[in-house]
C-alpha cells in the first residue's frame, strides 16, 4: 500500500473509531459487539479479548489500528496465527475437539444455520480429523496451516467480514464510468425493444405534429393541445392492446415473438401509462391556458369552462372540460396506485381495485372526445371478446383446491384438481379466484406443478400483502368440525383418487423409461403406503409435515435423502401433520398465460436463477425438462449401465441446464429440496458429456468462506459433504454455497463450457434482476425476467 493510501485508511479508521468510542476515548466489549455486527458472542468476546493487548477490557485507537492492519493488510501467516488464537479458546497451544465444536457451534449460529447435535459432531470429527494429521488428539498452528492450504482461494481474501466497514471506499469505484445504456452490449441484446420504443416515439410524434397541423388556426395552446389529444387517443387504446394476455400467449408460439418484444409487455405497458400521465398534463394545462385567453373576450370565466357546462364545449351537451377535470383526476391516481412503493408494500388490493377504474377512462373518454371511439373498437371488442372467454373458462368445470400444505417463511403450497381441457406450458401462470378469501378478487402466480402431472394443479404462494396473508392465516386455523358435516367422505375420496393418479402416474412413467427399475419402484411404492397406514389419521382432521411433491421435511427434521431412503412419490404427501390437509374448497382459474419462460425449449444453454419463492415457475420446468429428459433415456439389455441419447428435436434442443437457487435462509429450501432431491436421482448415471442438469444453491445469510467466523464451518461442511456424498443443510448432492453468487465468475464458466447459445432466465426481485442483466449483456447472454 502507498503512503498515500495509508494516510486515507488512517484518517478513515480514526474517523470511525471515534463515532463509536466513549467519552474516554476507548472501546468497550458492548461497543465492539455494536461496531462489528455479529450474532454470537462467542466472537465478540474472542476478538476484543485478542484485541485488548494490554488487557484493560478495552480497545484504544493504538490497538484497533494494529489489530485491523493485520486483518486487512497482514501476510497469510499473521492471519492463520489470529485465527488459531480465536479456535485456541484456553490458550493451550493447540485445538482439542471439544473447543473446535464449540468453535463451530458458534458458527452455526453466526450463520443462521440449524444443524441436529449428531449433524455437528459428524461436522467437528471430519474437520477435527482430516487437520490432525499425527493424531496426537490435538491440532497444531502448522497442521491449521496445512489444512487451509487446500483452500488456497479462501486464504488470499481471510478477513473478518466487518472489518470491510473500517475499510475506505475504493476511489477506483467512484470513477464515473460510461452508462450502461450507451454500451454496444446494450444496444445488441435490446435490440428489439429499443426498435420497437423507437417506432412507438416516430408514430406518436407523427400524430403529434398531424394534429397540430390540422388545427393551427386555434393558437399555439390549443395546437398543443389537440397534439396531445390525438396521442391520447393512441395511447389510451394501445395500453390496452398491451395487455391482452391471450392473444399474446398466442402470439409467442409464432414468428412475431422473433420481431416484436412480447416478453416485455409489462415494462412497454408502463411506459404509455407514464406516456398517457404527460400527454394529460400537459392537454389539460394547454386547455387552462386556452381558456383564460378565451374568458378575456367571452362571458365567461375560467372556472365556468372549467367546471360546467355552460360555454358547449364538447360533443355531448357540453361536457369536455367537466369529463377532462374527471379524466386528469382518475388518470393521476392510477399511476400513483400503480407505483412499485405501493404494489412492493403488502398493498396489491390498492393498486387492484384502483386500476380496475379503466372502465370508467374509456367510458369517459368516449363522452369526452368525439373521435375516440375510432381508435377503440377494434382493440376494445379483442378485449371484451378475451374477457368472456376468460370468465367462460373459469367458470367451466367445478375446480376445488384438494389439497394445502403450509410450508416454512409462510409459504402456502395449493393442490387443485386440474380439469382434462386445461393444457399449460412450463412457465405459465394463471389469475386464480378463491370465493372463501375474497369474492370478487384474482391474482396471478406462477403454476409450478409441470403439465406431464395430468391429475393437479400446484401453486406455491408466498405471504407478502394482504390477500396472500389471509389465504395462509385461513389454512392455518384448525379445521371446525362443524363446517363440513361430510368431512369423513369427503377426504376419504380425496385420498383414493389422489393415490389412484399417483399409482397411474408412477406406472405411466416406467412406460416411458423412468430411471428406477421396477423392483425399485416397488419398493418405493410399498414405502409410501406403509408411511400413510402408520401415520394416517382421522379422516377430515388437520394433519401433515408441510410437504409438497416429494415429501418436504419439517425444519427439524431430516430430508429423505438425509436418512439414507429413498424419496416418498411425487404427487402425495409420505405423512400429515399439522401443517397439511385435505380439504374441497371451490375455487376459479383463468388462464393460462404465456411468460418468457416459454423461450426455455428452444434454448441449447439455459440458465435458470431463482430468487427465494421465484423458484416457483423453474418447479414447472425442471419437472418438464427431466420428464422429457428421462424419454432420452436408454438402458443396456445385459447390464445395468444407462445413458441419455444427445440428440434435438422439435420438442426439446437444450444441451445443458444450470439451475441456480439463491435464498436468505436455510428454512427456505425446504420448498422444493424434495423435488431436486428427485431431479438428482434421476441423473445419477454420468453422462458422456457431463450432467444435463446442474445445481448451484446459494444461502445469503451464511457467511462467506473468507470470514474468520465461518471459514471453520465451511471447511467442515466441505469435507462432510465429500465424504457422505451430501450436502449438510439441505440433503442435496450438491453443496450450499454461503454467500451470494459472483455473477462474473458464473457466467464466465457457463460461457466456457460451449455448449451453444446461453438464454438466462430470471424470477426474482427486481434489484437483482438489473444485476444480472448487465452480465449478461456484458457477456452477450440473452436475459429474460419472468413478469405479469
Amino acid at each position: 500500500m502507498s503512503l498515500d493510501e495509508d494516510a486515507r485508511w488512517l484518517e478513515w479508521v480514526t474517523k470511525q473509531f471515534e463515532s463509536i468510542a466513549g467519552d474516554d476515548k476507548e472501546i468497550d466489549l458492548d461497543e465492539f459487539k455494536t461496531a462489528l455486527k455479529v450474532k454470537e458472542s462467542f466472537f465478540a468476546e474472542r476478538f476484543f479479548a485478542l484485541f485488548d493487548s494490554d488487557g484493560s477490557s478495552s480497545i484504544s485507537l493504538d490497538e484497533l489500528l494494529k489489530a485491523l492492519n493485520l486483518l486487512i493488510h497482514g501476510s497469510e501467516t499473521d492471519k492463520l496465527k489470529f485465527l488459531f488464537q480465536v479456535y485456541d479458546v484456553d490458550g493451550s497451544g493447540s485445538i482439542d475437539p471439544d473447543e473446535l465444536r464449540t468453535v463451530l457451534k458458534s458458527c452455526l449460529r453466526e450463520s443462521a444455520i440449524s444443524l441436529p447435535e449428531e449433524k455437528l459432531d459428524d461436522l467437528t470429527l471430519a474437520l477435527f480429523e482430516s487437520a490432525d494429521k499425527d493424531n496426537s488428539g490435538s491440532i497444531t498452528f502448522e497442521e491449521l496451516k496445512a489444512e487451509l492450504e487446500n483452500f488456497p482461494e479462501v486464504m488470499e481474501n481471510l478477513t473478518i467480514s466487518a472489518a470491510n466497514w473500517l475499510k475506505p471506499p475504493d476511489v477506483d469505484q467512484k470513477r464515473r464510468q460510461t452508462p450502461r445504456y450507451l454500451t454496444r452490449a446494450y444496444w445488441h441484446n435490446n435490440s428489439r425493444k429499443l426498435l420497437f420504443l423507437c417506432v412507438y416515439a416516430g408514430l406518436s410524434l407523427l400524430l403529434f405534429i398531424a394534429a397540430m397541423l390540422q388545427h393551427s388556426q386555434g393558437g399555439v395552446c390549443y395546437m398543443l393541445a389537440k397534439g396531445c389529444g390525438q396521442c391520447l387517443n393512441f395511447n389510451c387504446t394501445f395500453v390496452m392492446v398491451l395487455m391482452l394476455r391471450r392473444c399474446l400467449t398466442w402470439l409467442r408460439v409464432t414468428w412475431v415473438v422473433r420481431v416484436l418484444p412480447l416478453d416485455q409487455n409489462i415494462l412497454l405497458h408502463q411506459i404509455v401509462g407514464y406516456a398517457i400521465l404527460c400527454y394529460t398534463l400537459v392537454h389539460t394545462t394547454a386547455h387552462i391556458c386556452n381558456f383564460v385567453q378565451l374568458s378575456e373576450h367571452s362571458g365567461f370565466s375560467v372556472w365556468e369552462y372549467l367546471l360546467t357546462t355552460r360555454p358547449g364545449i364538447g360533443w355531448v351537451k357540453g361536457t369536455a372540460s367537466v369529463t377532462g377535470v374527471v379524466l386528469q383526476v382518475v388518470i393521476c391516481l392510477m399511476v400513483l396506485c400503480s407505483s412499485t412503493f405501493v404494489r412492493r408494500s403488502g398493498h396489491f388490493e390498492v393498486f387492484y381495485w384502483s386500476h380496475l377504474s379503466y372502465v370508467w377512462v374509456w367510458s369517459l373518454l368516449m363522452v369526452h372526445c368525439a373521435n375516440f371511439w375510432k381508435w377503440f373498437v377494434v382493440p376494445g371488442l379483442v378485449f371484451l371478446l378475451e374477457k368472456i372467454v376468460g370468465i367462460a373458462v373459469s367458470r367451466m368445470g367445478g375446480l376445488y383446491i384438494v389439497e394445502v400444505n403450509l410450508l416454512p417463511s409462510k409459504v402456502t403450497h395449493l393442490v387443485i384438481k386440474r380439469p382434462q381441457f386445461f393444457h399449460f406450458k412450463p412457465g405459465d401462470y394463471v389469475y386464480i379466484n378463491i370465493p372463501v378469501i375474497a369474492k370478487y378478487e384474482w391474482h396471478p402466480f406462477t403454476i409450478s406443478s409441470a403439465p406431464e402431472q395430468s391429475d393437479s394443479l400446484w401453486l406455491h404462494i408466498r405471504s407478502m400483502g394482504q390477500w396472500t396473508n389471509r389465504l395462509y392465516e385461513y389454512f392455518r386455523q384448525p379445521e371446525s368440525p362443524t363446517l363440513s358435516p361430510k368431512r369423513l367422505a369427503t377426504s376419504l375420496k380425496n385420498r383414493r383418487q389422489l393415490m389412484k393418479a399417483q399409482e397411474e402416474l408412477f406406472s405411466s412413467t416406467n412406460r416411458n423409461g423412468a430411471v428406477a427399475s421396477n423392483e425399485d419402484d416397488a419398493i418405493e411404492l410399498t414405502m409410501y403406503r406403509q408411511n400413510r397406514s402408520q401415520s394416517r389419521p382421522a379422516p377430515g382432521s388437520v394433519s401433515g409435515s408441510g410437504a409438497q411433491g416429494l415429501a418436504e421435511p419439517l425444519p427439524d427434521e431430516l430430508g429423505p435423502a438425509e436418512r439414507g431412503e429413498a424419496p416418498p412419490l411425487r404427487d402425495v404427501p409420505a405423512k400429515f401433520g399439522e401443517n397439511h390437509r385435505f380439504c374441497n374448497i371451490k375455487c376459479y382459474v383463468d388462464g393460462p398465460y404465456g411468460t418468457p419462460t416459454r423461450q426455455i425449449f428452444a434454448s441449447e444453454h439455459a440458465v435458470l436463477i431463482g430468487a427465494g419463492i421465484g423458484i416457483t415457475p423453474f418447479a414447472s420446468i425442471l419437472q418438464s425438462i427431466m420428464y422429457r429428459y428421462r424419454r432420452r433415456k436408454q438402458n443396456c439389455p445385459n447390464c445395468n449401465y444407462s445413458w441419455c441419447e444427445n440428440i434435438k428435436d422439435s420438442e426439446m434442443k437444450l444441451r445443458k441446464v444450470d439451475f441456480i437457487w439463491i435464498n436468505r435462509d436455510q428454512k427456505s429450501f425446504e420448498w422444493f429440496v424434495s423435488l431436486l432431491t428427485k431431479l438428482e436421482m434421476d441423473q445419477a448415471d454420468e453422462e458422456p458429456e457431463g450432467r444435463f442438469l446442474e445445481m448451484h444453491m446459494y444461502m445469503t445469510s451464511a457467511l462467506s468462506k473468507n470470514d474468520m467466523k465461518a471459514i471453520g464451518l465451511q471447511m467442515a461442511l466441505d469435507l462432510l459433504a465429500k465424504k457422505e456424498k451430501r450436502d449438510s443443510i439441505t440433503g442435496l448432492r450438491t453443496r450450499t454455497q454461503p454467500g451470494r453468487p459472483e455473477w462474473g465468475k458464473v457466467f464466465q464458466k457457463v460461457s466456457e463450457e460451449k455448449k451453444g447459445k446461453v438464454h438466462v432466465f430470471y424470477c426474482g426481485s427486481p434489484a437483482l434482476a438489473k444485476v444480472i442483466k448487465a452480465q449478461c449483456e456484458h457477456f452477450g447472454f440473452n436475459f429474460y425476467k419472468e413478469n405479469f
